[in-house]
């Protein structure tokens, strides 16, 4: 499975092992960032094309939309991540809109700001499921993308996440939600992540009352 950027972005993803920048003279898509390396899982799919595609309204959304990708990668979903605007390149998102359904994207997730008619420009043009990561990028502290992001016509819905990082991060597991109804080892994976998330707030509690903290 192979995650790629096809866009030239700035190097501001960072090595997923080393824990270093990458070479910034280099786009991440060379010098094997959070999108190129493979997921280290060799999980037979029941699906052949359950992909997801990421499409970011500017290069520098990158940083906020980083969750996503890391989830997507940590349950071995392949996906792609394309730089393109609503407004200012049309064109090129609906072209990115037709080579991704043809590679056979399952689902696409869109992340923009101010304005933000990414998420419902994809939706127009497409059946596939969307979902809008509304980010904060004006004196509006976000509630311009996130009402521009919810607020779509009958028979054209967007699934909008929450604002910045944290709805990267869900945006990337509902996506994952979506691909599971096809796909019985994706679900599995599903489930071992809720059950371990429970045993961490588990561990947690008993850490709390060991601590005594109640008598501090």
């Amino acid at each position: 499975m192979l995650f790629r950027i096809q866009a030239p972005l700035t190097a501001t993803w960072h090595q997923v092992n080393a824990g270093r920048p990458v070479n910034k003279t280099r786009s991440p898509c060379r010098e094997g960032g959070l999108f190129t390396k493979k997921s280290g899982r060799a999980a037979k799919r029941t699906v052949d094309m359950a992909r997801v595609t990421i499409l970011m309204g500017s290069v520098s959304d990158e940083e906020t939309v980083r969750p996503c990708a890391q989830v997507l990668k940590k349950l071995g979903i392949d996906f792609e991540a394309e730089v393109s605007s609503a407004h200012r390149s049309p064109e090129r998102t609906e072209k990115l809109v037709r080579e991704a359904e043809g590679a056979g994207c399952r689902v696409f997730i869109c992340a923009a700001g101010m304005a933000a008619h990414l998420a419902g420009a994809v939706a127009a043009r497409s059946i596939r499921p969307v979902i809008g990561i509304p980010l904060t990028a004006s004196a509006l502290g976000g509630m311009d993308a996130l009402l521009s992001t919810l607020m779509m016509p009958s028979g054209f819905p967007v699934a909008t996440m929450s604002l910045d990082k944290a709805g990267a991060g869900n945006a990337a597991w509902f996506a994952a939600q979506i691909l599971a109804l096809e796909d019985e080892e994706l679900a599995e994976r599903l489930r071992s992540e809720r059950e371990a998330m429970a045993g961490a707030v588990e561990e947690a509690g008993r850490k709390l009352h060991a601590a005594d903290w109640g008598n501090v």
